[in-house]
């Protein structure tokens, strides 16, 4: 859907992006990033950076199924940042933790830059974590075919490991759904959602407006990384194949060259897999709308019916996001405190 300019042209519209953070939401403008969080006596505190898109910096990076791969860890790294963000904005001191040694020696190593390497560090562990789960598990399968397979052999392997996968990623969410302090984190993230279709449908920004829509959205993290997993399936399995009828060689027969293979490649299986996400979203047909279908229902694992409250909070991102921040009382750090008469 496009937008008119006060010149009445056309332009087209943008798509706004966000996460759920500790009791708050974070929205990310094509040009900014807001994070605005609800503290324990009812504030909302908001606060607002400038943002570049890795594309613009370096435009190779913005060039289709290269984009998608930058966009995944870039993101990341961005999501644990606004979760460190929040925790600070919350005001819960039982929150924010006492600096261990290794941080303190860091800070004192480093200077400014010690959170910078520190967010790298948890983006490495992060990372590390995810092929420990999603990777060097579900490839233990192999050891139950006989090696020298042929290509449907390869494809079975290829299917069993992906369906894996999957069962441990709505194992996982699951488990972690049933931790109290995330059902809350869920229900902000169906705040975001509900709050990105009350802008994309041009609404008036208010909790009454943003309840009427879902909390299922079709360019949410989560379809994204189950699309990732069901095309993965297909696309190592033609991998396998080629290089089983180009060598004689069995790639899925040896674990840690499969495992080394499909971490390599792994970039590769994001950028399609975003490109096909970005095409799905902005397409209604039938045929997208079924092929949509698997990843809104797997958000029902991630998201949860917001209360109004917490649409507010995310609504109070989204215009300091695209608007900038809102006037009102600051805190040493510059964030703005809305109290909830005015918010």
């Amino acid at each position: 859907m496009a937008k008119k300019q006060d010149n009445g042209a056309l332009c087209p519209r943008v798509d706004i992006g966000g996460q759920a953070v500790l009791d708050g939401v974070m929205m990310k403008a094509p040009d900014a990033v807001a994070v605005a969080v609800r503290r324990p006596n009812g504030d909302i505190v908001v606060k607002r950076e400038e943002y570049t898109a890795p594309s613009k910096k370096h435009p190779w990076m913005g060039l289709p199924f290269i984009r998608g791969s930058v966009n995944m860890v870039h993101m990341m790294a961005l999501g644990m940042r606004v979760l460190e963000d929040s925790m600070k904005m919350s005001g819960n001191e039982d929150a924010q933790e006492e600096p261990g040694k290794f941080d303190k020696w860091l800070a004192d190593k480093l200077g400014k830059k010690a959170d910078s390497v520190m967010m790298g560090l948890a983006v490495v562990m992060a990372l590390a974590m995810s092929i420990g789960l999603f990777v060097l598990l579900p490839n233990t399968v192999i050891m139950l075919f006989p090696q020298n397979a042929a290509g449907g052999t390869l494809l079975l392997k290829n299917l069993v490991s992906g369906l894996i996968r999957i069962l441990l990623l709505m194992g996982y969410i699951s488990l972690v759904g049933r931790i109290p302090d995330m059902r809350k984190t869920f229900q902000y993230h169906g705040s975001e959602h509900k709050t990105v279709y009350c802008h994309e449908h041009d609404l008036p920004l208010t909790p009454k407006n943003a309840q009427q829509f879902t909390t299922l959205h079709p360019r949410c993290g989560t379809s994204f990384l189950l699309l990732t997993f069901l095309l993965s399936i297909l696309f190592y399995s033609v991998i396998d194949v080629l290089v089983l009828q180009l060598t004689g060689f069995d790639l899925g027969a040896h674990y840690l060259l499969r495992v080394l293979s499909r971490v390599i490649l792994l970039p590769c299986v994001a950028g399609i897999s975003y490109e096909c996400l970005k095409a799905l979203a902005h397409s209604e047909t039938p045929l997208t709308r079924a092929l949509r279908w698997p990843g809104l229902q797997m958000q029902r694992l991630t998201t949860r019916q917001p209360s109004d409250e917490q649409c507010e909070v995310a609504i109070a991102s989204m215009n300091a996001a695209l608007h900038g921040l809102p006037e009102g009382e600051k805190t040493p750090e510059g964030w703005v405190i809305l109290h909830p008469a005015k918010a």
